[in-house]
């Protein structure tokens, strides 16, 4: 990320990843200096079960900051459309830790759990409790009534989608950024 005024191949091939400008890349490439320290990459704090990177680079920040992008005003349905699934997926694959496509109870848990383990006045139990109620209500709107002997095995990404069904993720998933170009469409 140099200062030459003409884009590199490197900063064309993330606008075309991001759909960031290159003016929002060079800033975006700043503030990830700063979170770094100056260093290549930016550690992953969180307890890592399989699959997730211990270290963040510069195209991964990216990739993840694209997700929080404003949606263009000139959308149509069908771009709407792509953008509210790809900001979900990100959501879904946040809760997924082993990666097999299903949001076990167990994994909504540690969510739930890590969230809330900042709050005092709330603990493991209340969390896991929290976390029970709400995995029964999303069985009940993904599979409906359930007998007794009935066992649900987890949130597919079909079920994520029913789940969020009239919340208007594509406009309260989003971060504004500052003095930064208009952006363009999800990727």
């Amino acid at each position: 990320m140099g200062s030459a005024h003409s884009m590199s191949e490197e900063v064309r091939e993330l606008v075309s990843k991001t759909g960031f400008s290159s003016e929002q890349i060079e800033q975006l490439h700043r503030r990830f200096k700063q979170l770094s320290g100056g260093q290549p990459t930016i550690r992953n704090l969180r307890k890592a079960p399989n699959g997730l990177a211990d270290e963040i680079n510069f195209e991964d920040f990216l990739i993840i900051m694209s997700y929080f992008r404003p949606i263009e005003p000139n959308m149509d349905e069908e771009q709407l459309e792509r953008c509210r699934k790809e900001k979900l997926r990100f959501l879904f694959h946040m809760y997924d830790s082993d990666s097999d496509g299903r949001i076990t109870l167990e994994e909504y848990r540690n969510v739930v759990e890590e969230l809330l383990s900042g709050n005092p006045h709330i603990g493991k139990e209340s969390a896991r409790s929290i976390a029970d109620g709400a995995m029964m209500e999303a069985a009940s709107i993904c599979v409906g009534q359930m007998q007794p002997d009935q066992v649900y095995e987890g949130i597919t990404f079909d079920d994520f989608l029913k789940m969020w069904q009239g919340i208007d993720i594509e406009t309260k998933m989003h971060v504004r950024f500052l003095n930064m170009d208009a952006i363009a469409l999800c990727h």
